[in-house]
């Protein structure tokens, strides 16, 4: 094929992809704006909104991985014109990310004691656990809105998740500012009204676009008269044999990461801020390829459902060019820019700081490189992983993930963190390693793939 007949379908793939990339941002400055207001505090509160976020992520891995079953099936079932079977696969979603998101939380609060058992610094597991007490509450909303999210990106209806994404921020940022800081007569909290206004905005992000949906013509009739209750065994079966993959994925990914939090804890609250403002800024250039995946989960999903898989090949490869084209193009800028963005997160105007963030800015500095390094691997291994769901490729991803990550990329970040002088930038060698593993062998998966489907479908 030409090259046209690839860059031909970029300007659709950005048409879908870009409110669920805007969507997923939303959700990243969520974060973004609770460091850098939470950074004005000082480094050990920064270090303690990390810390807890910790065990967040874990559990929103796993939530957020679950969930994505929803998509492929919807669009497979709007491929196919099927309303019943789309209806089906949504409100099996919804009911098992229901439940999912309690036993979540339960687990969160039930795991809080190890954080005092963790060689975390003192004062930061101090700041850490009634921050953490209050977010966990969240995981409830954010992951029944993850179900009608990946329903509505399933309907090719990426904008409406957009909306109540945007909204939650506007919420969460003038929370923030009331609460963590005490305006117009509000409690100063500190980083607990971080964490009050995350929980409130994850709230009104799910009563939002569940009334959106109900509201068109398209959608209405799926998320209206939901019996939650009258299941089917063999759905639910196929959603958790799609979803439970799918979460152990991004688990392992999320995972690494999270012990990267970890990792950088033990070294230091310093080097664990240092952590969080790098993971931060690389966690915003992430959801650009994680919106893209989503497109390529939507696109691929109805393509299987039409059974044209020629098209679905070169469907596939158009969304993964366009990708690494943005993924270059934020390599730069984090080259550019590797000692100009940790600042932003920094009070430098108070003296007594000075020395604590003079050494979170010299680390993150370093760490800014390695992750420009990372882009384009990183970017690779999640939109091959949204073209194998769309596939609904799910259990050999999981190995792969597994392989990468915690055979190839964890062995070597704690070896270079702990036991050599690379120490902080050790941990992100080793996360380059785990990207770069998985992106190679999750591209050759997909390969192989599609074009057994093809030959298949000649033969």
């Amino acid at each position: 094929m030409t090259l046209s007949q690839y860059t031909k379908e970029f300007k659709y793939n950005i048409t879908l992809a870009t409110p669920v990339i805007l969507g997923m941002l939303g959700h990243t400055l969520v974060a973004f704006v609770d460091n850098i207001m939470v950074g004005q505090l000082g480094t050990a509160e920064l270090a303690a909104v990390s810390l807890g976020n910790s065990f967040m992520f874990i559990a929103m891995s796993l939530g957020i991985g679950f969930s994505t079953a929803i998509t492929p099936l919807v669009a497979e079932a709007d491929g196919e014109g099927n309303f019943d079977k789309g209806k089906s696969a949504f409100k099996h979603g919804l009911f098992l990310c229901t439940v999912l998101a309690i036993v979540l939380f339960i687990s969160v609060f039930i795991a809080e004691p190890l954080l005092s058992f963790m060689k975390q610094p003192e004062e930061v597991v101090k700041l850490a656990i009634p921050y953490l007490n209050l977010v966990a509450a969240s995981l409830i909303p954010l992951i029944i809105f993850q179900a009608f999210k990946q329903f509505s990106d399933g309907m090719s209806m990426t904008k409406y998740p957009m909306y109540a994404t945007l909204l939650a921020n506007v919420v969460n940022v003038i929370l923030n500012y009331l609460f963590i800081f005490g305006k117009f007569g509000f409690p100063e909290l500190g980083i607990v009204g971080a964490a009050i206004g995350t929980l409130a905005s994850r709230v009104i992000m799910v009563i939002y676009l569940w009334y959106l949906l109900s509201q068109h013509h398209k959608t209405r009739e799926y998320v209206l008269n939901i019996k939650i209750f009258t299941l089917s065994k063999s759905m639910i079966k196929k959603i958790i044999d799609l979803g439970f993959p799918s979460a152990m994925q991004m688990f392992f990914e999320v995972g690494i990461f999270t012990a990267a939090i970890w990792l950088s804890g033990i070294l230091g609250k310093n080097p664990q801020a240092a952590n969080q403002i790098a993971l931060n800024l690389s966690s915003m250039t992430f959801m650009v390829a994680m919106g893209l995946s989503v497109a390529a989960m939507i696109r691929v999903g109805n393509q299987k459902g039409l059974k044209r898989f020629r098209e679905l090949r070169r469907i596939a490869f158009s969304v993964l060019l366009l990708s690494t084209l943005f993924a270059v193009v934020f390599a730069i800028l984090f080259f550019i820019f590797n000692s100009s963005f940790p600042k932003v997160y920094l009070d430098y105007d108070d003296p007594t700081k000075f020395a604590d963030n003079y050494e979170v800015w010299t680390i993150a500095s370093k760490l800014l490189i390695i992750a420009a390094i990372f882009q384009i691997s990183d970017t690779i291994q999640v939109v091959t992983l949204g073209v194998l769901r769309g596939m609904q490729d799910v259990k050999i991803p999981t190995f792969i993930t597994f392989i990468a990550y915690w055979l190839i990329g964890f062995p070597i970040s704690y070896y270079l963190s702990m036991y050599t002088d690379y120490k902080s930038a050790g941990i992100w060698i080793g996360l380059l390693a785990g990207l770069t593993a998985s992106g190679i062998m999750l591209f050759i998966r997909f390969n192989y793939l599609s074009k057994k489907m093809i030959v298949h479908l000649n033969s």
